[in-house]
Order: structure tokens, then sequence, then C-alpha cells
């Protein structure tokens, strides 16, 4: 018995040993990190609790430097709430931790009641948007509830300007800060969405599927290479959380036979997280052979591989069918034409991290698109020209019409109807690695390369034209930011990017953002920021240059160069302050931007005068050239206000003046018929172009917007308003009317008709799982809301309920 006992005693001795040399193999999940504000100080006697699933598992309190460490002895799925005293609670994504993990963590703390709002788009990194020395706008999830698409909440971001041509999901533009429409860098979860060349149509994406925007105001090409000319704007994938799936249903009908239908499905299970989401919106639109619909599938699924290893896959596909009926205003008839676009997007993803916070990131993303646009039929008045000659031929003109402007201008006659079946294609796929390292709560690093192979097409039937071309693009880029003091922030970088078509680029990139901590100036924010960026031609610029239409003979002969990139370089400086013990923040900002090497329209007129050579014998028509150049410069006003737990009122303005500095484009270079109105002997138009002096076509001076929302426990009510001053635009009906004349051009100043877009909403909550929801769209009836010749879609009305099953 002695030595039995001896032996027990001496197996427990080892045992508490053991436990006592690894307890945390043997007991428990360490969460822990540092509870900061977002301006990065330690927040000290904070609490951090651990939640699993309702529950608070357990809880700590940050020390002096606001290191915290909490330890739980079940594994599971977890969430995070940041607690202090003063700041607004702050709620970290759910993770999974195992019984014998070490997890780091940090909580940063909102220094405002208004928004609390953490931005990846403006560095590359999770970074608290006090931080940032750029400006970024934020479009949250439930701001999309109401929405089929993601146009309306776009029209509610500072600098940007919305230009739908059509009703539905019409093809849709954005002109951010004066900058051109595809001069945008549009992003899912990081995997470019871009034709090749920078073109993107907003009315192809529906808001299912959208955890949220990010818009970022100015050229990035550091981070984002080729397109990022003038903007980012990056979609997020929601991501299933709680460990019992929730399903959600949401159905709605409206007048013009809207319909649409939702369901989605996410939730968790152990290391794994999954999202799927499916939806179909259709509707007849005000105009005859108009009907359109949108499908959206989604689907998003992380499995943690090792403690520091997650891998992820996400998709994103859209099918949209649209009719063409063209210019109404200008026609006085509808078209019969379809338009299918197939979109898909997809990616793998590595995310890995090491200890010593180096950060490690691998992604291979595709997307495939595909644009049909087909007419079935002539319609109007037809003409015949040159009868009985061999010459002969018939086109086709619309009804009589009176075009009239916002500029108080207007013509009559009618117009010729031209329409071609056209097939495009464009593919890319792209291999991105990102590292980054905390060297100390100071400095972070990132370096990243990118690879790109891009590939196109394009088939015009009339013309016989089978044309496509593959690019494969290289971009090295390095960031250092940080801060000091928690004072002085920076972010400094430069990417490095060889492109297949226009050779090697530099683009830099330095902002700086300075909190004065002045007892006066309390809650003021000064920022700067510096930028260039680059964007590569559009394949259908490439198709029509000058070097792709010409032999290598001909090359040779006129010295000509191939298209080479867009160009822009911008600097913005700004003040943010809070106000009201934080419950009001007012944002003012001034930016410039010079948007130069952009392409003009030349015909061969033009060229020989230019050159001072004869081009007329090589056979071509015209062609795109790096020769236009304008200035955008302007102030954004920024307010948010949340003065009850229960309002939150918000609004922006933009003042912009645009100006074309540089230009020789055929309207440009000479006068005469190509860019007088016979009527109009003495007024210059610009009939593609903008003139010399005058604005960039579609970008008002001024613009703005406003909304209010009031939520409680079961209802809720909102309203927004979009403004935009009158602008610049044209007809684009040059030689257009049915006597062969320019009578259809109109004075290019103020031609586009302002207007005020106003759209309302509300929810009520039936039961805890069922929602009744209202959204008014349009309620002012405005016609003139889309460019010249393009009604808007009238006052519109949708109703509908929906329902959630699962979850917690």
């Amino acid at each position: 018995m002695p030595a039995r006992r001896a032996g027990l005693l001496t197996l427990t001795a080892w045992a508490a040993a053991a436990f006592a040399v690894f307890p945390i193999q043997a007991h428990a999940i360490v969460v822990r990190g540092r509870l900061t504000n977002a301006r990065g100080k330690p927040v000290a006697r904070g609490q951090v609790k651990l939640m699993h699933g309702k529950t608070v598992a357990t809880y700590a309190f940050s020390d002096a430097h606001g290191r915290y460490e909490i330890r739980f002895a079940q594994a599971g799925r977890f969430t995070l709430i940041g607690l202090g005293r003063g700041y607004t609670p702050a709620v970290v994504d759910e993770f999974y931790g195992g019984a014998t993990e070490i997890i780091e963590k940090n909580v940063v703390l909102s220094l405002t009641e208004v928004r609390q709002e953490v931005s990846v788009t403006a560095t590359g990194l999770p970074t608290p948007l006090p931080q940032l020395t750029a400006p970024v706008s934020l479009v949250k999830t439930e701001d999309l509830d109401l929405r089929t698409g993601v146009s309306d909440e776009l029209r509610m971001q500072p600098g940007a300007f919305i230009v739908q041509t059509g009703q539905g999901v019409g093809v849709t533009s954005l002109f951010m800060r004066g900058g051109p429409s595809d001069g945008n860098k549009v992003v899912l979860d990081g995997v470019p969405l871009n034709d090749v060349g920078g073109g993107f149509d907003f009315g192809t994406v529906g808001s299912t599927g959208i955890d949220g925007i990010e818009t970022y105001r100015g050229p990035d090409s550091v981070l984002y290479g080729t397109d990022a000319e003038s903007s980012v704007v990056s979609f997020t994938t929601p991501r299933g959380r709680g460990t019992f799936p929730l399903f959600s249903y949401s159905g709605d009908a409206g007048n013009f036979h809207q319909v649409r239908n939702e369901v989605a499905v996410g939730g968790a299970i152990s290391k794994l997280d999954y999202y799927g989401a499916f939806s179909r919106y259709n509707t007849s639109n005000a105009l005859a052979n108009d009907a359109t619909h949108l499908i959206t599938s989604v689907g998003n699924v992380g499995y943690r591989v090792l403690p520091r290893l997650t891998l992820r896959g996400i998709v994103r596909d859209s099918v949209v069918a649209q009719g063409l009926p063209g210019a109404y205003d200008f026609l006085g008839l509808t078209v019969l034409g379809r338009q299918q676009d197939h979109d898909l997007y997809a990616q793998g993803n590595l995310d890995y991290s090491t200890k010593g916070d180096w950060h490690h990131f691998v992604r291979y993303g595709v997307a495939r698109k595909g644009e049909t646009a087909r007419y079935f039929g002539n319609v109007g008045t037809p003409v015949v020209f040159y009868p009985g000659t061999s010459y002969s031929y018939t086109s086709y003109f619309g009804n009589p019409v009176t075009i009239r402007g916002a500029n108080g201008y207007s013509a009559s006659g009618q117009a010729s109807i031209f329409n071609s079946d056209d097939y495009l294609t464009s593919n890319r796929d792209e291999l991105y690695y990102q590292t980054d390292k905390r060297f100390n709560r100071h400095i972070t690093a990132l370096g990243a390369f990118r690879y790109i192979d891009e590939r196109g097409g394009s088939v015009v039937p009339s013309y016989g034209t089978d044309r496509k071309i593959e690019r494969t693009n290289f971009e090295y880029t390095m960031q250092l930011q940080g801060d000091w003091s928690n004072r002085l922030f920076y972010s400094v970088g430069g990417a490095i990017e060889k492109n297949h078509l226009y050779g090697v680029a530099a683009e830099p990139r330095i902002g700086l953002a300075w909190f004065p901590g002045i007892r006066r100036f309390a809650g003021t924010k000064l920022r700067a920021n510096f930028s260039k960026g680059v964007s590569e031609p559009a394949l259908a610029d490439e198709f029509t240059s000058l070097y792709r239409q010409l032999t290598p003979a001909q090359i040779a002969q006129f010295r000509v160069t191939p298209l080479t990139s867009k160009r822009s370089r911008t600097y913005d400086i700004g003040i943010d302050q809070s106000l009201f013990g934080n419950k009001l923040v007012a944002k003012l900002g001034y930016f410039h931007n010079m948007f130069d090497h952009q392409l003009d329209y030349i015909d061969v007129g033009t060229l020989a005068k230019i050159t001072g050579q004869s081009i007329s014998s090589t056979g071509i028509f015209g062609a795109e050239a790096n020769t236009l150049a304008y200035r955008a410069q302007g102030i954004e006003a920024e307010v948010e206000w949340k003065p009850t737990e229960h309002l939150f009122v918000h609004g922006g303005y933009t003042y912009l003046d645009g100006r074309v500095v540089q230009s020789f484009s055929t309207d440009a270079a000479y006068g005469g018929l190509s860019t007088t109105n016979p009527n109009l002997p003495n007024v210059p138009i610009g009939s593609s172009y903008p003139l010399i002096g005058a604005r960039p076509f579609r970008r008002p001076p001024h613009s703005g917007y406003a909304a209010i929302n009031y939520t409680r426990r079961k209802w809720g009510v909102s309203a927004q308003a979009a403004m935009a001053s009158r602008s610049d635009d044209s007809t684009f009906l040059s030689y257009s009317d049915i006597n062969g004349d320019n009578t259809l051009l109109l004075p290019n100043r103020n031609l586009d008709f302002g207007y005020v877009k106003v759209d309302a909403g509300g929810t009520y909550s039936l039961k805890r799982r069922a929602q009744l929801f209202l959204q008014l769209t349009n309620l002012t009836n405005n016609q003139h809301i889309g460019p010249i010749g393009y009604p808007g879609l009238p006052f519109s009305i949708r109703a509908g309920m929906k329902f959630q099953l699962g979850g917690k």
C-alpha cells in the first residue's frame, strides 16, 4: 500500500506539473490583443466580453496599455464585444477558436456615435476611418435592404455622379470627381469586375449578396493597378455567421410589372462558414420593348484549415436581359432590340498569418464577361438614297420630334436609326499576392505582386469584323503606413506596372492626417493626399486606334505608336470636425484633378492637318488618339448627425469646376459643318467631344444628396433625395437628320436637365421573423434624371414581405 500510494502521489505530481507547464493546451482557448480607440490610443480599464452565441462566456479588463487576455475552456465560434466609457461599443466579427489555440484579436472603439467604420479599400489593411489620409465613403448592408440594385445608394456619396441611360437596369455609369466613366476600378472582394479597359455597368449589380460598398475618392493605382484612375469602388460578399443556419426569403411586387424574389441561407459549423443567395428581378419598365430581368447567384464558403490558415472560395454570377428601345425622346418610337449580359466572377484565396504579426494573402480570381446585342427588324420611316444606282441603300428614321434642351435651345426633325448587332467578350485571370507585417503599433509595411492576363474580342456582323486582343500585365507594390504618437498618421506607397499595351508606368501615393489635439480643436482632423492613376484603353478604343488600323508599312511611314495609358494626378486637402459630444461629424474638402492622355476621335482630315501628311489613302475614316486633357477641381462637404438613438441624418454637396484644356478632336480642331448646326451658324458645337474651354460632358457643376432615417423596435422609415444641376452634353446626332445635316445638334452648354430624385421607404415587423416593407422611387415623377434623349423611370412603388427562419 505505501508503495502504491507513493506511485499515485508521484503520478499526481507529474500531472499537476504538466497542467502547470501547459495550462493553455490542456484547459483553454486564449484570446488576447489590444483595446484601442479609432486613433489607436489604448483604452485602459475597458471591458472585452467573449460571446459564445448569445451568452457571455467570460470577460476581461484592459490594462493601462490597452492589453487584455481572455481564457475559456470550450472550443467553438465566438464574438468579441468591446466596451469603454465614452465610446460606442464595438463588435468583432465572429471567429472559430479551438480549445488549445492562442488567437490575436484587436478591438477598436469608435470615437463618434454617428458611425463605427473600418475600411480596407484605402490601404489594403483593415483601418479605422479616422486613421485614413484619403477620403472614403461606406454604404452599409442595411442601406441596401429595400433596393434592387446599388446605383441609387452610389448617388448618395460625395463626389459621385450617376448617369443611367435608360430605365430599370439600364446602362449605369459613375463619374467620380469629374473623372471619366471608365476610370473607376470596381472590385468584388478584391477581384476586378471591370471590362478590359476600365468600363463597368453598375446597372448589372443587384443588391443581393452585397454586404457593403466602400468608395475611395481619387486615383489609387498603387494598390489596384490599371483603371484606378479616378476612384475605387469595392463590393464585399456576406459571410455565414452563427451555429444555427439562417434562412431568409423576400418577395415583393409593384407597378411596371415589377416582381422580385430572393432567398438566402448562411451559417457556420465549427471551422466552416457558408453563405448562398439567389434572386430574380423582373420589370417591364415604362417604355415598350424594354422588358428586363436580372438574375443573381452568390456563394461564399470559408474553412479554417489551421489556427492561422483559412481557405475561402467566392462566386457571383449575374445574368441580365434587357430591351434596347433606344433614345425615345429623339426617335418618338422604340427600337426592337435585346441585350444579354452574362457576368461570372470567382476567386479562391488563402489567408495565413505567422507569429510576430506577419500576414500573407494569396488570391486567384477570374472574370468572365459576355455581352450580346441583337436587333430584330427595322422600325421607323424608310428612305432610299441614290435610287436606281449601284450605290442605292435604305436607311430608317424616327418619327418627327422636337428636341428640347435644358439650355432653352430646341430642334425639330427626324433622327436616323442606326443599329448593329454586337458580340463582346471580356475575360480576366488574376493572381495576387500580398504580404504585410506590423513591426510595432506605429509602423506597418505592405508588399504586393499582381499578375493579370486579359483577353477580349468583339464581333460586329454588319462590318464582318472579328477582333481579338490579349494583354499580360504585371504590378509590384510597396507601402508603409502608421502613426506618430497617435496624432499624425501617414500612408506612403508606390507601384511599378508593366502593361502589355503601354509599357512601364510608375504611380506614387502619399497621405497625411493630423489631429491637433488642442482642446479648442478637439475632434478636429486635418488631412492631405497626393496620388496618381493610370487606365488602359478599352478594347473598342484599341480596335479603332490608328496603330491597329494601319499596315506595318504605313505605321513606319507615319511614325505611329500604339495607344498609351490614360493618366491622372490629384491632390486633396480636407478637415473633419466632430461636434456636440461626437453626435455630429462635418467634413469639408478641396480636390484638384488633372486627367490627361485621354482619348479623342480624330477623322482623317484632321489627322492630315495635324501630321501634315495625307492619310486618306489608308482607307480609314478616323481613329482614337491620346490627345484630350481636362482639369476637374472642386469642393466636397458632408454632414452626419445622430441626435438620438433612433434618428440619423446625413447629407452632402459637391461643387465641380471642370474645364477641357487640350483637344485635337475633329470638333475642336476646326469648325465647319462638323461642329455647327446650320440653324445656329455662330454657335460652335462639340458633336462627340467637348470643346476646349468647355466642361466635360455629363459632369454637373453642382450635385448633392440628403437622407433621413428613423428607426424603432418594430418599424422604421427613411427618405433620400439626390440632386444635380444642369450639365453639358451632346445629342450625338451629327449628320443624323433625315436631310443628312446637323440640324439635330444642340449647343452643349447646360444641355442636360437638372433634377431632384426623391425616394422613400419603410418597414414594419409583424413578428420576430416576419417584416413588411414598402419602397417608393422617384416620388416627384421626374423624367429628366437620365441624359437628354432618355426619359427616366417614372414614379414606381414596390411592396413585399421578408421572412427569416433559424439563426440566432
